[in-house]
């Protein structure tokens, strides 16, 4: 069972955003958006209690989810929610971000640990660039039966292979291959699967 949210109005900027083109975050019809996220934020808090309706409000949170198995642990925040979309089996623990500005693609049977952080906008280096607030998103992909733990990072732009573990506090960086551990800041491998 995979639902998919209808969201067919999109502002330039948001074009801009989902393309991995520069683009203005402080949109207001992106702040529209992520105020929007907030309230569904909400909405799954209060639906927790029920588990019919608790899987309803990640169906209208995330972008598309694999089954109604999906479990996510309060606190919990989204930049936009629907550019997030995670398969069967899918569990976050509490304390999570993901800014998911640009498309954030979880496989099936992922876990994540307490404060896992997902980034996928990214600021200029420069100074004066960054004093004009433009921004630029690239896509995350996490494969099939990752675990990523508690406290980890993952930055714009990296894929992560199947059957990953993420140690605590890893700073992803850059791809990572399949089945493997990676550890550290930047994360790097230290044992094959």
């Amino acid at each position: 069972m995979t639902t998919e949210s209808n969201n067919s109005a999109c502002s330039e900027e948001q074009r801009k955003m989902l393309a991995g083109e520069d683009y203005d975050g402080f949109d207001p019809y992106l702040a529209e958006l992520r105020a929007r996220t907030r309230e569904q934020v909400a909405e799954l808090e209060r639906a927790r209690a029920n588990p019919k309706k608790y899987a309803v409000a990640i169906q209208n949170l995330l972008g598309s989810v694999g089954d109604d198995k999906a479990i996510i642990e309060s606190p919990v925040y989204f930049d936009y929610g629907h550019n997030t979309h995670v398969g069967k089996g899918f569990y976050m623990n509490s304390m999570c971000v993901i800014l998911d500005s640009a498309r954030v693609d979880i496989g099936d049977d992922v876990m994540f640990g307490p404060a896992v952080q997902v980034y996928t906008p990214q600021h200029p280096l420069d100074p004066a660039l960054r004093r004009t607030k433009i921004l630029k998103a690239l896509p995350v992909k996490i494969g099939d039966g990752v675990w990523v733990g508690g406290g980890a990072v993952i930055l714009p732009g990296v894929t992560i292979g199947d059957g990953v573990t993420i140690g605590a506090g890893a700073v992803v960086t850059k791809d990572v291959p399949d089945n493997v551990v990676v550890v550290g800041n930047p994360a790097h491998i230290v044992k094959l699967l």
